[in-house]
C-alpha cells in the first residue's frame, strides 16, 4: 500500500506575524514529500515513524471525544493499519520549517477523516477555514501550538494567501521567470529547529510592549508590503522591504537565529548581495535567501548548501 503524495510547504512571509494577524503567503514546495506506506519488516526508522503514528492515532481517538463537532476519523482502521506496520515514508527533512508534520496531517486527513472537506470541492473560505481549524488541532499534537497552515498547504497543494486569521483564500503567485537572476533559496543551517521552545520565547516576548509595538510598526507592516509586493511582481520594493524586515528580524528575533548565522544575516543587510530571513519558526533547519543576483549570492554564500525555490 501506498497513500498519494503530499508536498512540502514554505512560508515565503507572515512567520510570527500570522499570530498577530499579519498577512502570510504560503507555497507549496514539490522537492520534498511524503506518503503513508506499509511494511511488514520495519526499520529502526520506520518503526520510530509507526510508534509516533500509533501515539497520534490515540490523540485523535481523544480529539474526537472532546470535540466531534470538528471532524471524526475512522479510528479502528486507522489503529488496524498502524498496528499491521504503517508509516509515514518522507523525504522532508523534519525539524527545517519545511512542513514535514503538515504533510503527516494532511496524509492521515485524507485518509482517514469521515466526511472530509476535498480539494475537488469549491473551496469557500468557510470550508478554508474549517478545515485549517482541524488541521490546526491535529497538528498540536506535534508542536504543542499550529495555525493549522502547513497542513492546509500541503493538503490543497497551492498557494495560500493570509490576510488575516479569519481570512484565508488561495491565490495565484506570478509565474517564475526560467533562468532569472532574482531568487528565491532556501539556506541549510545544518542543524534542526525545534518549533515549540521558539514559539515559547516569542510568547515570552509579546508580554513586552516594546516588543509588541516592534512587531506592529514594523515587523508586520514590512511583512505586509512583501506580500503585496510579491503578489504584484513589484520587485524593486519587495527588495527594500526584504531589506527592512531582515534588519528588524536580526534586530528582534536574535534567539531564532542561529549564532553562527549572526555575521553572515547582517553582511547580506550591508553589501545588499542576498537578504535572509527566517523559514518557520527559526533555530535551525533552514534559513530563507531573497537574492536579485543569484550568481553573487553564491558566491557569498559558497561555503554553504543553497536551493533554489523560485527565480524573479
Amino acid at each position: 500500500m501506498k497513500g498519494p503524495l503530499f508536498y512540502s510547504k514554505i512560508l515565503l512571509f507572515g512567520e510570527y506575524g500570522i499570530i498577530r494577524d499579519s498577512k502570510g503567503l504560503s507555497i507549496p514546495y514539490n522537492f520534498y514529500n511524503g506518503a503513508l506506506k506499509m511494511e511488514k519488516e520495519l526499520s529502526e526508522e520506520t518503526s520510530r515513524s509507526n510508534l509516533s503514528l500509533k501515539r497520534f492515532a490515540i490523540y485523535l481517538e481523544n480529539l474526537q471525544t472532546e470535540r466531534p463537532e470538528l471532524a471524526t476519523f475512522d479510528i479502528e482502521k486507522l489503529k488496524k493499519d498502524v498496528s499491521e506496520g504503517m508509516y509515514f515514508d518522507s523525504s522532508i527533512p523534519q525539524g527545517y520549517g519545511v512542513g514535514s508534520s503538515g504533510a503527516l496531517v494532511a496524509a492521515i486527513y485524507d485518509k482517514y477523516a469521515n466526511n472530509k472537506i476535498t480539494i475537488l470541492e469549491n473551496l469557500t473560505r468557510d470550508k478554508l477555514l474549517k478545515l485549517k481549524a482541524i488541521f490546526a488541532e491535529m497538528e498540536s499534537f506535534f508542536h504543542g501550538k499550529s495555525s493549522g497552515l502547513d497542513p492546509l498547504n500541503s493538503y490543497l497543494s497551492i498557494p495560500i494567501l493570509i490576510n488575516s486569521k479569519d481570512n484565508i483564500e488561495p491565490t495565484g503567485i506570478p509565474s517564475q521567470k526560467k533562468g532569472g537572476k532574482g531568487a528565491v533559496f532556501l539556506l541549510d543551517s545544518g542543524m534542526v529547529g525545534e518549533t515549540a521552545p521558539m514559539i515559547q520565547i516569542f510568547m515570552e516576548n509579546m508580554k513586552q510592549e516594546g516588543f509588541r509595538n516592534m512587531l506592529k510598526d514594523q515587523f508586520i507592516r514590512h511583512t505586509d508590503a512583501c506580500v503585496e509586493d510579491f503578489l504584484k511582481g513589484d520587485v524593486k520594493s519587495l527588495f527594500k522591504n526584504i531589506k527592512q524586515l531582515s534588519h528588524v528580524v536580526l534586530d528582534n528575533f536574535k534567539p531564532m537565529i542561529p549564532a553562527q548565522f549572526h555575521k553572515l544575516w547582517k553582511r547580506g543587510i550591508e553589501t545588499n548581495e542576498y537578504y535572509l530571513k527566517l523559514c518557520g519558526s527559526g533555530g535551525g533547519g533552514y534559513i530563507l535567501g531573497f537574492t536579485q543576483d543569484i550568481e553573487k549570492a553564491r558566491k557569498a554564500l559558497k561555503d554553504y548548501n543553497l536551493e533554489v525555490v523560485y527565480n524573479f
